[in-house]
């Protein structure tokens, strides 16, 4: 019998890298509950979505077996929930709750240029979402944007489109963020400009995709070269095979100011780079919720981000004007401030991030949500 104080929770991460790793091992190491990763190797994502709901089966069936059931289920936006769900029909007790948690979605998300997207995957997301019994979104933004489009996906489809469950589903989701390992980030050494200091140090420690529009970050720092503003810079972040033009043109066109360049390999190392960063800048067309500027404010780098989009939930309201920009004209104007008179992100930043985005406040969020739905 399953101990009332503690749950039995399967998280099930059919595409486990990157993000959603960290997020189903964020939660699997700081939740008081004992959680169960049931994971597939992070690869073919449309497969994933198509057809891993086969292994997920598989992989609960076996732990069915070896009487160890769940007293909730946690699932990502990658998993074909209905169709898990009906495999694992007879076996899995109705009672049971089923949780949604939506990392991003394939409605909202862009495609990339030249490819004509597909509505089947966000059809997935959407009956995954009508078989949940509350769905979780990483920020307001993500969710806002979600319902908003919904409706003209249905209204593509000719008949029985059933635009009432829209507003039930609206109803049963809530906002829950993604943890970060704030303890891990945190920089002691002092932060104060010393005479005769290196340049500050800019990152870019995002993925590098077409929606962060690099195009857009590197022209900004064209123009800062131009104008022989002083920084150095770091170019780290996820890269894949089809990386955009603008970051091989950059690394030789800036070569005489970067530090770094590439991927980080080691999680120490990549941490000790964020902490010698002075800002994080976003130029993205597309953010769900933010991770990488998260930890790099964690670090100590002060942001300069879009006014829109999911980043003013991450910065402190008071802190917006020195940290949102409207224009590219704008962002340039607050890159040069702050790389000519460099100081200190200010404490309450971090302690922003620290106090709603920390794994064991993320986590103890998370546990609530579940002992209520377990209870029911």
């Amino acid at each position: 019998m399953s101990n009332p104080n503690r749950l039995h929770i399967w998280l099930l991460s059919p595409y486990h890298t990157g993000s959603h790793a960290a997020w189903a091992n964020g939660y699997q190491a700081h939740s008081r509950h004992r959680v169960t990763l049931l994971t597939m190797a992070g690869r073919f994502w449309k497969w994933r979505m198509q057809g891993g709901a086969i292994e997920l089966a598989a992989q609960g069936h076996s732990l069915l077996t070896q009487g160890d059931p769940p007293d909730a289920v946690l699932a990502t936006d990658m998993v074909n929930l209905p169709a898990w769900l009906g495999l694992m029909r007879g076996r899995l007790p109705v009672t049971v709750p089923v949780v949604l948690y939506m990392h991003e979605n394939q409605l909202t998300y862009p495609w990339a240029p030249g490819v004509k997207p597909d509505l089947a995957y966000a059809m997935i997301n959407w009956l995954s979402q009508l078989s949940a019994d509350t769905v979780l979104f990483n920020s307001a933004y993500h969710r806002q944007s979600w319902f908003e489009e919904l409706p003209r996906l249905l209204k593509h489809f000719p008949d029985y489109n059933h635009l009432s469950l829209i507003d039930q589903a609206q109803r049963r989701s809530q906002i829950a963020p993604v943890g970060i390992d704030c303890a891990a980030l945190t920089h002691v050494a002092a932060r104060s400009p010393q005479p005769g200091a290196k340049p500050p140090l800019i990152v870019w420690n995002q993925r590098w995709e077409y929606d962060k529009r690099p195009d857009r970050f590197f022209r900004l720092l064209y123009r800062l070269d131009g104008a022989d503003i002083p920084f150095r810079l770091a170019v780290a972040g996820e890269n894949f095979r089809q990386t955009p033009d603008e970051f091989g043109q950059a690394q030789q066109r800036l070569a005489h100011r970067i530090v770094h360049w590439g991927y980080v390999e080691s999680r120490t190392a990549y941490i000790q780079l964020l902490q010698q960063a002075d800002l994080v800048i976003s130029t993205a067309e597309h953010e769900f919720f933010g991770v990488s500027i998260l930890e790099a404010i964690c670090a100590g780098a002060f942001p300069l981000l879009p006014t829109r989009l999911s980043y003013p939930e991450l910065i402190p309201p008071a802190l917006h004007p020195a940290c949102l920009y409207r224009t590219e004209e704008e962002l340039f104007g607050m890159a040069v401030q702050r790389l000519t008179h460099p100081r200190p992100a200010p404490p309450s930043l971090r302690a922003h991030a620290q106090a709603n985005y920390d794994w064991p406040v993320v986590a103890h969020q998370y546990d609530i949500l579940l002992d209520a739905l377990a209870q029911r």
